[in-house]
């Protein structure tokens, strides 16, 4: 469903050069800087995650790119074209998922996305409607008014109203809130599947098991501020940490004095955790240490570090410094 020219399509789908939002004082309050010297650049064909906490200048950012919100400072580019002096470009070449359910329930499925491919301006000869809907599992649902629809329908219905005008970038603004586990499942389902058919897919979520599962690159913003951007595994592998979780064989009362570079942690009388960088000390040089501080292992397990530990880690860090 996405846009392919190849003799056209930009490197980065998304060029965002030190873009800057300050909304104006009113009744004497301070103006308040929702983004500050936001530079990214996202490549044609990823599945970019944007992550950052309520009021960190996710909606801002995006609203920008839509054209909604009128930018104070910098520049923005999708699929090649300025979003100021190229703005018909700018607009067709994006297709915005957002998080309210702004549907007509006296529409069909097919009525609505005519609508929608209408007001892009696409000629009727060229509207892909039943395409768009059977691309989002709507096909057997197209003439059914869309009051009667589940929630996950009315969830991909949005994603086929954002596809109809074939935009090469999909921006997904917290698309999984409020939707149980099934209707998620189905949702990415479809997504994932126009991703690799080569459409560029911008996400926002809370679910960050989802972003670390979809997304191969992952922003964090706060206060307005990008304060990280790498590849997804890239991100991962900057925690240097892992949990060890030991069984005992027989209940210990205290904890030997020789465990404590581990920030040991006795849960119950014979099960203790411990932590350790395995860049440093192998798992085994720990469960060895163990046995040699007189304890006797049973049974043990590792957890890795994983994005939720980075993401608090890191909007602290920036929370702390801009303290």
């Amino acid at each position: 469903m996405s846009q392919t020219n190849s003799q056209h399509e930009p490197e980065f789908a998304v060029e965002i050069e030190g873009l800057a939002k300050v909304y104006q004082s009113s009744n004497k309050q301070t103006p308040k800087h929702a983004l500050k010297d936001v530079s990214l650049k996202i490549k044609r064909g990823s599945f970019f995650g944007l992550l950052g906490p309520n009021g960190a200048g996710k909606s801002t950012l995006i609203n920008i790119l839509a054209g909604l919100v009128n930018r104070s400072g910098g520049s923005a580019k999708i699929w090649g074209h300025d979003i100021d002096t190229d703005m018909r470009a700018a607009r067709r070449s994006i297709g915005v998922v957002p998080q309210e359910l702004n549907i007509d329930p006296f529409f069909t499925p097919r009525e609505l996305l005519d609508l929608q491919a209408g007001l892009y301006g696409v000629p009727e000869s060229e509207r892909q409607t039943d395409e768009v809907l059977e691309a989002v599992g709507l096909g057997d649902k197209a003439d059914a008014y869309t009051r009667s629809l589940s929630g996950g329908m009315r969830r991909r219905l949005l994603v086929g109203k954002a596809m109809v005008h074939r935009p090469p970038v999909l921006v997904l603004d917290e698309p999984s809130a409020g939707v149980d586990v099934d209707l998620r499942r189905q949702l990415w389902t479809h997504v994932k599947a126009m991703n690799d058919e080569g459409t560029t897919v911008l996400l926002t979520t809370h679910y960050l098991e989802e972003a670390e599962a979809m997304c191969d690159e992952i922003a964090i913003i706060n206060h307005g501020r990008i304060i990280a951007c790498e590849r997804t595994e890239e991100m991962l592998s900057r925690l240097d940490a892992r949990e060890l979780r030991v069984d005992l064989e027989t209940p210990a009362t205290e904890i030997p004095e020789t465990l404590n570079k581990y920030n040991p942690a006795l849960n119950k009388p014979d099960c203790l955790t411990l932590s350790f960088a395995p860049s440093k000390t192998p798992a085994r040089k720990v469960l060895a240490d163990i046995e040699a501080a007189g304890l006797k292992v049973r049974d043990f397990a590792t957890t890795e570090s994983d994005l939720e530990d980075i993401f608090i880690r890191l909007t602290h860090g920036d929370a702390d410094d801009a303290a």
